[in-house]
This record gives C-alpha cells, sequence and structure tokens, in this order.
C-alpha cells in the first residue's frame, strides 16, 4: 500500500466550487479499485490551499484510476479553478501507530 498526496491552491472565489466537485465524487474516488482511503484537508494558514490524501493497495490501481473517464473529468474541472500548478506525492507508509 502506498499514499498519494496532493497539493492544490485555489483562486478564493473557486473554492466552494472545488469542494462541491470533490463532494459530488468522492464517494465514486473511493470506490475505485484500490482505493482504501480518501480524506481532503484544508491549510490552516492559508484557505486557500487543499490537500487530498489517498491509500492505494497498488501502484496500478492508482495509474487506472488516473486512466479512468471519472479522473480525467474530475481533473477537467478541478484544473479550471487552479491559482497555482498543484503538486502531488507518492510515498510509502513507513510507521503505523494503533
Amino acid at each position: 500500500m502506498f499514499v498519494r498526496i496532493v497539493k492544490m491552491t485555489f483562486d478564493v472565489d473557486k473554492i466552494e466550487r472545488f469542494i462541491s466537485i470533490f463532494n459530488e465524487n468522492q464517494l465514486k474516488i473511493r470506490n475505485s479499485e484500490g482505493c482504501e482511503l480518501l480524506e481532503l484537508y484544508r491549510d490552516k494558514a492559508n484557505p486557500t490551499v487543499f490537500f487530498t490524501y489517498s491509500y492505494w493497495q497498488e501502484e496500478n490501481h492508482l495509474e487506472n484510476y488516473r486512466n479512468s473517464d471519472l479522473f480525467k473529468n474530475v481533473w477537467a474541472q478541478t484544473k479550471l479553478l487552479f491559482s497555482d500548478k498543484p503538486e502531488a506525492w507518492s510515498v510509502d507508509k513507513l510507521v503505523v501507530m494503533d
């Protein structure tokens, strides 16, 4: 399993639209094969910055999602709202605290 973190910065007047897009699609994304978790975070210091945080069983599951019509549709709508270039990281989880 690995974690995908995506940082997105939005124009202030487009934040509500982004949240709406996320809310409309979060269950579909979460139900994509291999997706075990999907969360959305908002930066405390800069409320125009958001992060998605997702767990994927295998890298090919994320790639299949990224090649899906669902991703293409969500990304096409979302990228119009950015005020800065998005950043993404795929990371391995090293420590789990129960």
